[in-house]
């Protein structure tokens, strides 16, 4: 028996753009050639509707042949958002929750849409007829949770539609799951033709040697509450807050509840409108919080762990990443809760207090996509390397430096730049010489308050030199002692002729 997609009213269907109408004759086309259980994965940055264009490809899929569609996501209220999808095609369907025991062979509903664990739970005890399936969808595929049910489906090709095609665990890449990766629009396109908002962004050097990895690879909230729950980086939080954000509605993320916690009571203190969310906040105060945000100017939302899918409020002006992490998805989502476009609103703020951009690059820079499917553990080592590498000079340490503009220096880009142009490798460790000294000048009133500062860099030296060794390839311990005490000489040699030349300009004035 075949079933219809049609429904009883008349649907106003969703007007698709060129770039969404592409890419699904694309993946059409794809699983024609690619023949029975075909397992294509498709790419699209988040706004970019991933959700209206897997609806439409299951709207098809029914008209054209007649099987019946599955979509799988990992949240109850990404449920409820798909089948409204769905229905906008004119696509019956039926939510797949724990009210539903059974789905008959004879079952008129064309579509279906579950959470993971309930349709396994289903399948298992045979309450399900898999068979009768032609095509799952997979949102949000990610997830390594959904690839247990792959094969329950023996009839049926396979969609992952992801704004990441990257799995965080090394030891389960996507490509082992997919035959192949359609990429779509890029977040640069999309932000010219007017589907995105353009990111404005503000970075702030942290010190994040504190923070340690958990055995999923990202760091652990322990260790990120005990970081950014201090007095430090709150005071930096509001700072920077008052700086991009003022009047401005934001979203907060944290990584940890206690942490978010903390920023909820210091921006109360502080008089600005905000409010608290985590995954244990009931459905009920929820929503009630949720309503808040979108009516309040100016709103600000902290949360921890339940806006990095699942909710749209293209009213959001402004993201604050209080948090690091080494989740190159967890990256994309957070930041793409404010990429939502509205009249009026062309540009968002991203405020960066967790040395992300340094770990994956500018959230609208481009991606290979394409490479990082095809090579996954190449991708992972890069991550783990940036995350190992990435050193920033402590808050607190800051404030003695507060007249230098720039105060950090990549040693392995100056290195790789200054090989390009055929200089010599000695002139990375003259480059960064120059600007430590500078920095100690330009903070200091006398060559003996310049030399105190300079011990305050003693870390920051240590971390450069041990940097520089690292690009020279295999050097001897003590080659890099030697490396860090003809630096140091050189840089109190050089505050001094510095300072006693603008000592005689002065005077002569």
């Amino acid at each position: 028996m075949q079933v219809t997609s049609q429904s009883s009213a008349p649907i106003q269907k969703n007007k698709l753009y060129p770039y969404q109408e592409n890419d699904i004759q694309t993946i059409f086309e794809k699983l024609r050639s690619g023949g029975a259980n075909y397992r294509l994965l498709y790419q699209l940055p988040t706004g970019g509707g991933k959700t209206i264009i897997f609806s439409e490809i299951a709207e098809r899929y029914v008209a054209a042949y007649g099987k019946k569609v599955i979509v799988l996501t990992h949240r109850r209220e990404l449920c409820k958002q798909t089948s409204n999808a769905l229905k906008g095609t004119g696509l019956n369907n039926k939510v797949i929750n724990s009210a539903v025991k059974r789905v008959p062979k004879k079952e008129l509903f064309a579509c279906y849409v579950a959470m993971v664990e309930t349709l396994k739970n289903r399948i298992n005890d045979g309450l399900i007829d898999t068979e009768s399936v032609g095509l799952v969808i997979i949102d949000e595929a990610h997830h390594n949770s959904f690839h247990k049910l792959l094969g329950k489906f023996p009839n049926a090709s396979v969609i992952g539609v992801t704004a990441t095609p990257f799995s965080a665990d090394v030891n389960l890449p996507m490509k082992q799951f997919y035959h192949e990766l359609v990429v779509g629009e890029p977040i640069g396109a999309l932000i010219e033709q007017g589907f995105l908002a353009k990111p404005k962004a503000y970075s702030y050097d942290v010190e994040l040697n504190t923070l340690t990895r958990g055995i999923h690879g990202d760091f652990t909230v322990r260790s990120s509450d005990e970081l950014y729950s201090s007095p430090a980086m709150l005071d930096l939080l509001l700072h920077a807050y008052r700086e991009h954000s003022l009047g401005k509605k934001t979203l907060i993320f944290n990584n940890g509840i206690f942490t978010s916690r903390k920023v909820h009571d210091s921006f109360s203190a502080a008089g600005f409108p905000i409010r608290h969310l985590d995954n244990k906040t009931d459905a009920a105060e929820r929503e009630e919080i949720l309503r808040w945000f979108k009516k309040t100017k100016g709103a600000i939302l902290t949360s921890v762990s339940i806006l990095t899918t699942g909710f749209d409020e293209p009213s959001v002006q402004s993201i604050i990443l209080n948090r690091a992490t080494t989740s190159l998805t967890l990256y994309h989502q957070m930041i793409g809760r404010g990429a939502r476009k509205l009249p009026g609103k062309k540009r968002f703020n991203i405020i960066d207090l967790g040395n992300n951009a340094e770990r994956f690059g500018g959230w609208d820079e481009p991606i290979d996509w394409q490479h990082i499917f095809e090579n996954p553990d190449i991708y992972h080592q890069t991550l783990h390397k940036a995350a190992e590498d990435i050193h920033q000079m402590p808050v607190e340490m800051r404030t003695r430096f507060s007249n230098s503009s720039r105060i950090s220096f990549d040693v392995p880009s100056a290195y790789q730049s200054a090989m390009e142009m055929g200089k010599k490798a000695k002139t990375v460790l003259s480059d960064s010489i120059r600007q430590h000294a500078l920095m100690c000048i330009d903070n200091a009133d006398s060559v003996g308050h310049a030399i105190d500062l300079l011990e305050e860099l003693d870390k920051e030296i240590n971390w450069r030199i041990k940097q520089y060794g690292k690009c020279l390839g295999s050097v001897t311990k003590n080659y890099l002692q030697w490396l860090g005490e003809d630096y140091r000489s050189r840089v109190k040699t050089m505050i001094s002729k510095v300072m006693a030349k603008r000592m005689v300009l002065r005077t002569a004035v």
